[in-house]
């Protein structure tokens, strides 16, 4: 009986460390709370530029991955990219911008 649950609880041990390895992140793949992390800031930059009266945001794409958040899209005159960017630089967890807006 006691060997049966000594290998049980190595079972479950290892079983453990598997969930837990799986569950990390690397270099190139977020981990599951970096992940829902990068969906918050996704939204609050997106509602920033929808609040920015001078950005139009149907034009402008937002992506996170681990804090930095790129941008993407177009927009009319080129003042509108800086504003962008300066929107979300402004948005709490935001680590670094890339810019990708081009102008029409």
């Amino acid at each position: 009986m006691k060997s049966i649950i000594k290998r049980l609880s190595v079972f479950l041990m290892a079983a453990m460390m598997v969930a837990l390895v799986g569950c990390a992140s690397t270099s190139k793949q977020e981990g599951t709370g970096e992940y829902v992390d990068d969906t918050v800031i996704t939204a609050k930059v997106k509602a920033a530029i929808l609040n920015e009266p001078a950005l139009k945001s149907s034009e402008i794409n937002v992506e996170t991955f681990k804090g930095t958040v790129q941008l993407s899209g177009f927009v009319g005159d080129p003042g509108s990219i800086g504003k962008a960017v300066e929107v979300t630089r402004g948005v709490k967890g935001v680590q670094n911008v890339k810019n990708d807006i081009h102008v029409k």
